[in-house]
């Protein structure tokens, strides 16, 4: 795992280009953000049951989004569909799956998945181009998260990795319909875009709780946190919801406006190193050796697949005529 960390971290040096130090130590801390909110997942989760915890995740962030914030106009079609696929999707999937046994550093890890899921969807769905590094990387990827469920399966422990990746390819949905709702539109601002995202799971999920987790269970927790595990979860989803969310999403979202995508992107390479090596301090997870490696195999699918390939240079064509001697006078 050391060795692929010196390769993540070879990589962002060679991609963020002139990208400001300011800037470069800015995406660091919100890795470091998003890497660190794995925990306060799992801390939230120890007290709150899955599907009722992501839809009081979204309530905290719609109800100020209701009151203070102007909707943003692009098409309500691709806001419910950005909402339902990175709101709903990824996080009753994430949340179950990690109530259900998914380590912390591991869902930090397979969640990654969601980048060349966003290409392969975007070949699909869009008919945008896909290269032959795409695909590689889209196979490597793949390949690692199977050797990941392989191993899990010896421990009858397959479903919460399954859910895990059920929920990166909800991440790669919302990704394309957050893509098509700010389409051509260069004015809307994009943090307004996901916090009036955030208005549409808390619905869908309180359902499925209702459904699942029965009507009572959400209630009875929030009449309990005034106990250890209640601070503790309150302690994650302010976390989640301040640090992750609002103070994480907004200064990613302004270091994209004002840097290439392509210098500002593999920052997020460092959230599964930091996810991981956070549960394995704090939590005293230790991933299998088969699962570093395949860890190793996913963060380099996800390079492959998610980085742009290289423009080919065009040779400037020259008039065959130019290059006879000019006639002597």
């Amino acid at each position: 795992m050391r060795k692929n960390n010196s390769f993540v971290f070879k990589v962002i040096s060679a991609q963020c280009g002139d990208m400001p130090v300011r800037d470069r130590l800015l995406a660091t801390s919100v890795a470091v953000l998003w890497g660190i909110n794995f925990l306060a997942i799992h801390a939230t989760l120890e007290h709150f049951p899955p599907l009722f915890a992501g839809a009081l995740r979204f309530v905290v962030i719609a109800v100020p989004t209701l009151l203070l914030v102007p909707r943003p106009q692009v098409p309500l079609r691709w806001l419910i569909g950005y909402g339902l696929g990175f709101g709903t999707g990824q996080f009753a999937f994430l949340f179950v799956g990690m109530h259900a046994g998914m380590p912390t550093g591991l869902a930090s890890l397979v969640l990654q998945a969601s980048a060349p899921f966003t290409v392969l969807l975007g070949w699909l769905l869009l008919g945008e181009k896909l290269s032959w590094r795409a695909v590689t990387g889209i196979l490597l990827a793949v390949g690692g998260m199977a050797a990941i469920a392989w191993r899990r399966a010896e421990y009858a422990a397959v479903l919460p990795v399954l859910l895990t990746v059920l929920a990166a390819l909800s991440w790669a949905i919302g990704n394309l319909c957050s893509r098509k709702a700010l389409e051509g539109r260069p004015d809307v601002n994009p943090l307004h875009v996901m916090l009036w995202m955030c208005i549409v799971p808390p619905v869908p999920l309180y359902a499925l709780s209702v459904i699942f987790e029965g009507p009572a269970a959400g209630w009875q927790a929030l009449t309990t946190v005034a106990t250890p595990s209640g601070w503790l979860a309150l302690a994650g989803l302010a976390y989640i919801v301040l640090a992750a969310t609002i103070t994480g999403t907004g200064i990613w979202t302004a270091l994209m406006r004002r840097n290439p995508a392509t210098a500002v992107a593999p920052f997020s390479l460092l959230v599964p190193i930091v996810g991981m090596t956070s549960a394995m301090i704090v939590l005293g997870e230790q991933p299998s050796v088969v699962e570093l490696v395949a860890g190793a195999v996913v963060i380099t699918g996800v390079l492959l697949g998610s980085l742009p390939g290289r423009k080919k240079v065009q040779t400037p064509t020259v008039d065959a005529e130019a290059l006879e001697p000019a006639p002597q006078r």
